[in-house]
């Protein structure tokens, strides 16, 4: 997958994850961000759990997923605090 590619789908990742979690998105950058890590951590969870994604709709699934795994993460770890 492009570099571009991938930017793009963690931006819309991003903004999914932002508005099922809290009602909002945190601009461009911070959904690109939200969305590559949710990426990331989303490959994981899915390779633990035997499950595999193709083509862009499933990296943009296992990116959402991961990205609402970390959103969650974070308002524990925040709240905590």
């Amino acid at each position: 997958m492009g570099i571009i590619l991938g930017l793009i789908i963690g931006g819309l990742a991003g903004w999914i994850a932002g508005n099922i979690m809290r009602g909002g998105s945190f601009g461009i950058l911070g959904n690109i961000v939200v969305g590559v890590v949710g990426g990331l951590l989303g490959s994981v969870i899915f390779k633990l759990l035997g499950l595999a994604s193709t083509g862009i709709i499933g990296s943009l699934v296992v990116s959402v997923v991961g990205a609402v795994v970390l959103l969650w993460i974070v308002s524990k770890v925040k709240s905590k605090a």
